[in-house]
């Protein structure tokens, strides 16, 4: 299989899906002349031309608006918001409209549309573009949520994601955009929603995240070997749907569980995941759960990112404090 990065993976997702399926189309700010701000749609306009590959003004509630209006006329939009921060700017689009469609309309008209943004740390962003801002749409019923850790499932992922009937919000990492790279099958394939990944066999403590924290927790877990600690890292790859039922086995394995993701402490998803935690497999924990993530700060600016998003030493030493608990 060929090696590819994650812009490569999701590239080649999207012009497949293209081919297969001509009602698929993509839009949002940039992404045809210039094939996007991180030139992930890059030559796609050239190879289905203008109608299918078009861009729009900046103003991100109408690009989600007309996604919507074009999943009714029966086609299949693939929308791109510039940073996962700037859908602030269409929260009621996607929140009130898009993830309400099949809701209101009893079930007659889904909304399959998807919407892809970038978002997190590591790369120096200026202010509103690495916010990491997935639970606030946890709590808007309707929407699927999902964001892959490495390019393979980048691919397969978002494959489903375009051919799901119901609206999926699909958060890719900046980090990993060109700095994680993996084996990618050449054909279309898909990975289906709310089945979990184990990234890492462990038997002494599991390590949850998604997302760009998934490295992370691999890169922390080899470091944790060499202190003889054998940990077993997951990656959820959706948190909407949750694989209840793999997380609470994956933490039933070893008794004792961190979390680690890039969102502020307080109402993240991490806070989810350990209600769930307590509530399903509460008796066979040996120690509190512990969260290894940024404070409830506003992001700060580039020169201070490297104290706020998480980091391999802080998740060892939140483990070597769960072990000793």
């Amino acid at each position: 299989m060929p090696q590819m990065n994650m812009v490569e993976a999701i590239r080649d997702a999207l012009k497949l899906e293209m081919v297969r399926d001509e009602r698929v189309m993509l839009l949002g700010q940039d992404v045809g002349h210039l094939g996007g701000v991180f030139r992930v749609t890059d030559g796609l306009q050239q190879f289905f031309g203008p109608k299918r590959v078009f861009d729009m003004p900046l103003a991100e509630a109408v690009i989600c608006g007309s996604a919507l209006g074009l999943a009714f006329s029966g086609l299949v939009p693939v929308a791109e918001i510039q940073f996962l921060g700037f859908t602030h700017q269409a929260f009621h689009q996607i929140c009130h409209q898009i993830a309400r469609t099949r809701f209101r309309s009893r079930g007659s008209h889904p909304a399959q549309v998807t919407i892809r943004a970038p978002f997190g740390g590591g790369v120096k962003t200026p202010e509103l573009h690495s916010d990491a801002i997935e639970a606030q749409f946890v709590q808007v019923p309707g929407i699927k949520i999902v964001m892959p850790s490495n390019p393979y499932d980048a691919k397969g992922l978002l494959t489903e994601a375009i051919r799901d009937p119901d609206p999926v919000l699909f958060l890719e990492p900046l980090r990993g955009y060109r700095l994680v790279t993996g084996e990618v099958p050449d054909g279309a394939y898909t990975i289906p929603f709310g089945k979990l990944r184990v990234a890492r066999e462990g038997s002494d403590i599991t390590l949850v995240a998604w997302s760009v924290a998934v490295g992370l927790c691999e890169k922390a877990a080899e470091k944790l070997a060499e202190k003889g600690i054998n940990a077993h890292v997951i990656d959820l790859r959706t948190i909407v749907p949750l694989d209840v039922e793999g997380l609470v086995a994956a933490v039933e394995k070893t008794g004792r569980a961190v979390v680690v993701h890039e969102a502020p402490r307080s109402a993240s998803f991490g806070s989810e995941v350990v209600a769930t935690l307590q509530e399903e497999c509460f008796f066979s924990l040996e120690a509190p759960i512990r969260r290894v993530c940024p404070p409830d700060t506003p992001y700060p600016l580039h020169g201070l990112e490297d104290h706020y998003v998480p980091t391999v030493d802080q998740i060892v030493k939140a483990v070597e404090e769960t072990l000793n608990a």
